[in-house]
């Protein structure tokens, strides 16, 4: 398990990596290279696009990728996506800017982003299941937070490259060339991962399954439909709270408040790590209380998290903006660190694959993609940008009804559905 957990971890870490070095990216520098001809406010805006166009694509790589993961194993997953990954991100990394060949410029950008969210869109599912599978009933949501802890890990990786090239470097030279270097470096960390995940067994609820489904996408639409969209509804809060700290703050906060470029990535990064750090003692709390309560916990918590979020930001004062983000990823890690065997849980082995991943990449659209567009533009005025607040408060009240209407699965517990929910979990 430790070798299983640890080649996982390394893996969603190497994606994760992938796809935040192009938020940061988006944040800082993508909006004047590529959309030179837009305002410094619409440039921010079509950067943010393009962010977005990687979340579009992870619902399309869930039912790629979970099509093969359902047919024909877990383990073909998590190379054939962590590949298309890195490449893409490589590729992203030499794209010249839009003073050299014009349009071309953002086109190439919007092709390889949505080339990362595909491949991304499949690297969840193959990691989550690959541990969840092979972990022990009473202790699956601590094996399983492993590749939850990957994002952390990977976003503290995309921003320590982008912090030290930005400490090492000009402002003319880190928007010259140095924004690239964090793409290049993937290259190297998927090579790696690769390495790391050759010697991985498939895992033993899917050899024993039997005959697997002929287009396990259909057989989800059919018979799962009303759990795809309650799981995608209930993780949109997570997702909208991580890029609203991750991205939309840094570019908020360096843009209109005048913070150090620096100082802002320190702030981000800390909370992060003390998010990573925790998230497998969450995770045991899941094993011993149930997945659904440290969700609705989790939930309401961040709820009441976002006017103290917005107004801690707006003081522009390092620490009292770190006391902001450490508690809304206090809030998210509550949710997510079970979350990785709670949505497998939901579905039976033969569509599990598929499930589980257009739920959580459905999720990602509905939290992730339109965050930082939508509150970029509502944080356009002076003053405290109360509205994103609003925002994203009216998101968590959304997914916190989510939360409610789903079963609980831990397997120690006898699920109580809530109203109109599935009759019973799934067998785990």
């Amino acid at each position: 398990m430790v070798r299983l957990a640890a080649a996982s971890l390394a893996g969603t870490a190497i994606e994760f990596y992938d796809f935040f070095v192009y938020g940061t990216a988006a944040a800082l520098v993508l909006g004047p290279l590529f959309f030179p001809t837009f305002s410094a406010l619409a440039g921010t805006l079509a950067a943010f696009g393009t962010f977005g166009v990687g979340f579009l694509a992870r619902p399309l790589g869930s039912v790629v990728f979970g099509h093969i993961g359902d047919r024909y194993g877990r383990r073909p997953v998590m190379f054939a996506s962590l590949a298309l990954t890195g490449l893409a991100t490589v590729a992203v990394g030499c794209v010249p800017p839009y003073a050299t060949i014009g349009v071309a410029a953002p086109a190439l950008l919007l092709l390889l982003r949505f080339l990362q969210g595909l491949g991304l869109g499949g690297e969840w599912g193959g990691a989550v299941l690959l541990t969840a599978e092979h972990a022990p009933a009473h202790r699956r949501a601590l094996w399983a937070s492993f590749p939850q802890i990957g994002p952390s890990t990977g976003f503290l990786l995309a921003n320590g490259v982008v912090l030290a090239l930005s400490a090492g470097l000009t402002d003319a030279e880190f928007r010259d060339w140095g924004w690239r270097v964090p793409f290049w470096g993937a290259g190297l960390l998927a090579l790696t991962g690769l390495l790391l995940r050759t010697s991985l067994a498939e895992t033993p609820q899917f050899r024993e399954m039997g005959e697997p489904a002929r287009l396990p996408v259909l057989e989800v639409a059919r018979g799962h439909w009303r759990l795809v969209l309650l799981t995608a509804g209930a993780l949109a809060i997570g997702y909208a709270v991580f890029y609203t700290v991750s991205t939309w703050s840094l570019a908020y906060a360096t843009e209109r408040l005048g913070v150090d470029r620096t100082v802002m990535l320190v702030c981000i990064m800390a909370a992060v790590a003390v998010m990573g750090v925790l998230t497998p003692f969450a995770a045991l709390l899941g094993d011993r209380y149930g997945r659904r309560p440290l969700c609705l916990a989790g939930c309401a918590a961040t709820v009441m998290w976002m006017f103290p979020l917005v107004a801690l930001l707006g003081t522009a004062e390092p620490l009292l903006m770190f006391a902001g983000f450490l508690g809304a990823m206090l809030a998210f890690i509550l949710m997510f660190a079970v979350i990785a065997a709670y949505l497998p849980e939901l579905y039976e082995p033969r569509v599990r694959c598929t499930g589980a991943a257009v739920g959580y990449n459905l999720g990602g659209v509905l939290g992730g993609a339109l965050t930082p567009i939508v509150a970029t533009a509502l944080s356009r005025g002076d003053g405290t940008p109360w509205g994103v607040a609003g925002y994203l408060t009216g998101i968590g009240l959304l997914s916190l009804g989510c939360f409610a209407l789903l079963p609980e699965t831990r397997p120690a517990a006898v699920a109580e559905p809530g109203p109109g929910a599935e009759p019973e979990a799934a067998p785990a």
